[in-house]
């Protein structure tokens, strides 16, 4: 089946079958009609995609680099709300969302090998090796949750500021001996004297020098416990491991609501009551901070905005590109706020251990 035969069919020229696919305001309405009414008939469902995409010079079609593992984002509600986000703000293009996945095979290299026109690099690693194959070609890239380059459009939240305003929060309720739970790549769960000297992402050294920042001021001694995952079965033994070293913390400052969720368990478990015996707060106000029990104190970004920004970033990357006909070094750095929402799994320590 060909286009011939279905301008054959209709009595048109093969081009004006063509633009009823690829430029449909080049035609009536009717005539248009006409020609894809035939066309499902004859059982055509249009151009070979790789033939359009080679002849326009575009794909259609962006690129998202998550974490090394996507079945670890799949599970993560922040994770699929952002996504859902970016879905939202590319709709009005008509640009389609591809997933790109780390591998170590050397004949699918899914950032080296996929055609897009360009691609949001999602709380990636540094040193990921897909991030830095898509850097080298030099397609429109957009940072999200990644330390701001230059050259390269970003789209952060301000992480430092929320976990500083948790800290306070909590010196200013009168806690002295706070634990830090947080997220660290590529380590299994363990305690550290020197939390400064761990290699961290972007939004993990933020929050732990936001967290820091308060609590130095307040003269608090902080206990540092991290996972190399932030899910639940990590977030328990993170929990256990850190109300078993340090029994005297009074309030945990979590690298997510996740983590927070497993502190929460894991005092349960103990016998300790939440928030009398032990203050927990979390980060991101996942759907469930409000339902947990107690409802839990937390940091709020804005997923939603992010999301559509990053989206609407990038496009914008892409027509600036299409527009000077090579990659541009043109990059506005966006920076989103956060909101420390205080519910009930905070409160003042208890009068045994001021």
């Amino acid at each position: 089946m060909t286009l011939q035969t279905i301008a054959d069919r209709v009595g048109v020229s093969r081009m004006t079958v063509s633009n009823a696919f690829s430029r449909p305001d080049q035609l009536s309405q009717e005539l248009r009609e006409r020609i894809l009414t035939t066309a499902q008939e004859l059982g055509y469902v249009g151009p070979d995609p790789a033939g359009r995409a080679l002849a326009r010079g575009s794909t259609g079609a962006v690129g998202i680099l998550l974490t090394d593992s996507l079945g670890e984002a799949f599970a993560d509600e922040v994770a699929t709300r952002f996504l859902r986000a970016v879905v939202d703000g590319l709709a009005p293009t008509g640009l389609a969302l591809t997933l790109i996945t780390a591998t170590d095979r050397d004949d699918v290299v899914p950032a080296r090998d996929v055609a897009i026109d360009g691609a949001l690099v999602y709380s990636c690693r540094t040193g990921s090796p897909a991030r830095e194959l898509l850097l080298q070609r030099r397609l429109p890239v957009v940072f999200v949750d990644q330390e701001p380059q230059p050259g390269i459009p970003s789209v952060n939240v301000d992480d430092r500021a929320g976990a500083y305003a948790s800290a306070r929060h909590l010196a200013d309720l009168g806690h002295r001996r706070v634990g830090l739970f947080t997220l660290v790549l590529d380590r299994s769960a363990g305690v550290t004297d020197d939390p400064r000297a761990l290699a961290m992402g972007h939004p993990q050294q933020q929050r732990l020098d936001g967290w820091l920042a308060g609590l130095e001021e307040a003269g608090a001694q902080p206990t540092v416990v991290h996972v190399p995952h932030d899910d639940a079965d990590h977030a328990d033994e993170g929990a256990a491991l850190m109300l078993g070293i340090e029994p005297g913390v009074t309030a945990v400052l979590c690298f997510s609501d996740v983590l927070a969720f497993g502190v929460l368990r894991s005092a349960r478990a103990r016998g300790l009551a939440v928030p009398d015996d032990l203050s927990v707060v979390g980060f991101d106000d996942h759907p469930l901070a409000s339902r947990s029990e107690p409802p839990l104190t937390t940091v709020r970004q804005d997923l939603t905005a992010k999301g559509r920004l990053a989206a609407t970033t990038l496009t914008a990357a892409i027509a600036r590109t299409r527009a000077a006909g090579s990659a541009t070094t043109r990059a506005r750095h966006h920076l989103l706020p956060t909101e420390l929402v205080i519910r009930s799994s905070t409160a003042p320590p208890p009068l045994s251990k001021r």
